[in-house]
């Protein structure tokens, strides 16, 4: 029975380093993060034997939303009117939100959350300083991946991640504001660090509306109403200093309406009119096959069979850039409001006022804006990111919430 005992905490243990391995790697390699998620599964593996919290995590919404969103995947590939192995591929997308119930489970009860929190934020300060590096020494025979400032895998990627490292800092800076002002002011800084990296080296657009959403939702989540209108007043003034300050910025925002512009006066192939285009091709989609959509691996055929002699290549596309739209054309509306409810569970998860509440939120939200220009959930690095942040700090929250309701039992 000792024995036992010593190898269940031995496999917990080794649990918990392997993730913490997938937070570290998750800024930097794809190849790594994937081989330690291997791992981390097959150790769960040596702890199976008491699934209670598996059974637990499942009566959750936050937990049987994302399963009851991969059976929905799996049941519409029976209607899908393509070959399986577009099906299969379609499916692959879903597979990972089957995870979310598992980290809920393992750091509820088991899992040592902060380690992995600060494994992550440690690996993308060091990302944060490379980055720097890259853009400020001019003299260097490489600069980046592929723009400057970016040296692994994509700036949408690498912006978004210091989104989410930015305002966790915030909101953990404003906890310590009263009792070690220091310290806080060296988090702000750091925060500053990361949003000026945004700013001034490489952003995604995208990233530009999520850090103005998550600056008004910081200032609602500190004093309501009134934080989130001087949240707003704040974010105009930084922006209008950006702006003038900023010439990457100006040409990433003035872009998007060149690039709409361009599109429709002469339907030249641009970023933002692809975009438009995907969209508008969709919703025609979407309407032949309102309720339960066109089946799991069917985008590429629907923009293919649309498709005539002069379309450019690009518009035929498996990602419409849109992820409860790329949900609707394969589920329809049954699958859209379960991606939904999903979300709207896991925000509930985050819902008191405590920075383990407020990293979930962050990272919830940051999720659902850039999903309305992205599939992210079906892309490998934020999709993951997703997942395990979703798992890791709603664990830790289930656990904090059990440990308060056993005190005030006794």
């Amino acid at each position: 029975m000792e024995r036992k005992a010593r190898r269940k905490r031995a496999a917990a243990l080794l649990a918990d380093a392997l993730v913490v391995g997938v937070a570290i790697s998750l800024p930097w390699s794809t190849s790594a993060t994937a081989i330690l998620i291997t791992l981390w599964f097959l150790s769960l593996l040596l702890l199976v034997g008491d699934a209670t919290a598996l059974r637990q995590a499942l009566m959750l919404p936050a937990g049987a939303l994302p399963v009851l969103l991969w059976l929905l995947g799996a049941a519409g590939m029976l209607w899908a009117n393509v070959s399986w192995s577009e099906r299969l591929a379609g499916l692959s997308g879903f597979h990972k939100l089957l995870f979310i119930p598992v980290l809920i489970a393992q750091f509820r009860h088991i899992g040592h959350g902060r380690w992995a929190i600060l494994g992550l934020l440690a690996s993308s300060a060091i990302l944060l300083i490379t980055s720097w590096a890259l853009a400020l020494l001019p003299g260097l025979t490489w600069r980046g991946k592929e723009v400057v400032g970016v040296p692994v895998k994509d700036y949408v990627f690498q912006s978004e991640l210091f989104a989410i490292c930015a305002f966790g800092l915030i909101g953990q800076a404003a906890s310590l504001w009263r009792t070690h002002r220091f310290v806080a002011l060296l988090l702000v800084l750091g925060a500053a660090l990361f949003i000026g990296n945004i700013l001034y080296v490489e952003s995604a657009r995208t990233t530009l509306v999520v850090v103005a959403v998550l600056a008004c939702l910081f200032g609602f989540w500190q004093f309501r109403w009134k934080g989130a209108l001087g949240a707003c007043v704040i974010l105009v003034a930084i922006s209008s200093a950006t702006w003038m300050t900023s010439p990457y910025l100006r040409e990433r925002v003035l872009q998007v309406t060149q690039n709409i512009e361009t599109y429709e006066a002469n339907h030249v192939n641009t970023p933002v009119g692809q975009r438009l285009e995907y969209w508008r091709k969709s919703l025609k989609f979407i309407a032949s096959a309102p309720v339960l959509g066109h089946g799991t691996g069917s985008i590429p055929d629907l923009f293919q069979r649309d498709a005539a002699p002069e379309t450019h290549p690009s518009i035929i596309t498996d990602n419409p850039h849109n992820q409860v739209i790329v949900i609707a054309l394969e589920l329809g509306i049954v699958g859209s409001v379960v991606l939904l409810a999903m979300w709207a569970a896991h925000l509930l998860l985050f819902r008191e006022h405590s920075v383990l509440d407020w990293s979930g939120l962050v990272l919830v939200v940051q999720s659902v804006v850039s999903c309305l220009f992205n599939s992210h959930l079906f892309d490998f690095g934020q999709g993951w990111l997703y997942v395990f942040g979703v798992g890791i700090i709603g664990g830790m929250v289930l656990r904090r919430r059990d440990g308060e309701e056993g005190v005030a039992g006794c």
